[in-house]
């Protein structure tokens, strides 16, 4: 089986955008949004079919882990209540998706982090989520958009947090938003600066002894983490850490939403087969053709399928890593006889 770890609902029915700008209008107005509008089955069906289910048919994935559109999160925007309804109406349309087509999606959440606020909403949602049946959360370490203010991942800010996830035995993606700082680009800069950024603060903390079970996947392949690996080891032992493989490597794992083969290659020559889960982002950050293959950018199981690894670590990178870092989607897959 082929598991796609990262995978957002990036083309959706125009009444949900529609409603998104209504609603952030209402905000600034200080009026309240209007009504969620109707969406038909149809109208989920028409977008999914033409867009992800189309490409996960046409470069051989079987399921893919479908959270929000991850650049629309924008917990940033309005407040708590804004906050909260938006995350949602998101969510239920991706619990929405993933009962039109079980075979092929299984729902992850993304959480109302609304910057002035604690993470007592977040939790809400993420249980209320889990009821659905999700399988994890995608958990945004800098949800004022692109300046870093909150406290780094280790703080005991984020402690009531952890303490849902492990009960709920979930892991959560680190990801965040859009950027609202102009010195920053989205996708090229703030996506990577975060992800490199997530990993140094694991780094200098000791978050793992705490919360010996929690389990994060760093996306678009650990940003600058496998590139700069002998940096990091360095740093572990200069800050009196434990040798990255104890001190991280059990509860940090990396995606392969790098979109070239000699990133994906240097992904896996750096990074143990056991911390790397498939993962495309198809549809999301880059979108066209590379004209020096003549591939899409983000069919990255092509990169994968060309790596000179053994069966056992393909099939950990495809599969068996995401049944073990997701157990709630490893017992649903087991109780569909897979």
């Amino acid at each position: 089986m082929i598991i796609d770890c990262h995978g957002h609902y990036t083309v959706l029915p125009a009444a949900h955008d529609a409603w998104r700008e209504q609603q952030k209008a209402g905000f600034k107005a200080g009026e309240a949004a209007p009504a969620y509008p109707t969406i038909s089955d149809a109208e989920i069906r028409e977008t999914i079919e033409a867009n992800q289910l189309r490409l996960i048919k046409e470069r051989g994935a079987d399921l893919t882990i479908f959270s929000p559109r991850a650049s629309a999160m924008a917990p940033h925007v309005g407040d708590q209540t804004v906050a909260v309804k938006w995350a949602q109406v998101c969510n239920d349309l991706i619990a929405r998706v993933v009962g039109l087509f079980p075979e092929t999606f299984v729902g992850v959440c993304m959480l109302p982090q609304s910057p002035e606020a604690s993470m007592a909403s977040s939790i809400a949602e993420l249980r209320r989520c889990v009821d659905m049946g999700f399988i994890g959360c995608n958990l945004n370490p800098d949800p004022g958009g692109g300046y870093f203010r909150h406290p780094p991942l280790t703080d005991a800010y984020w402690f009531p947090f952890y303490e849902a996830m492990c009960e709920l035995d979930v892991p959560a993606m680190i990801h965040v938003s859009g950027s609202c700082n102009p010195a920053m680009h989205a996708t090229g800069g703030y996506y990577i600066a975060a992800d490199t950024i997530a990993f140094m603060q694991l780094l200098e903390g000791d978050l793992f002894s705490r919360f010996p079970t929690l389990r994060f996947i760093i996306p678009h392949g650990g940003g600058a983490v496998p590139y700069h690996w002998g940096r990091y080891r360095g740093l572990a032992d200069m800050l009196k850490k434990p040798d990255l493989q104890t001190h991280l490597m059990n509860n940090v794992f990396f995606d392969t939403c790098v979109y070239h083969q000699p990133g994906v290659d240097l992904l896996a020559d750096v990074i143990d087969a056991k911390n790397i889960l498939f993962g495309s982002e198809m549809i999301g950050a880059v979108r066209g053709i590379d004209p020096t293959t003549g591939h899409y950018f983000d069919d990255t199981k092509r990169y994968v399928d060309a790596l000179d690894i053994s069966e056992a670590e393909r099939h950990a990178i495809f599969e068996g890593n995401a049944r073990r870092v997701f157990p709630r989607l490893d017992r649903q897959l087991k109780a569909r006889g897979l």
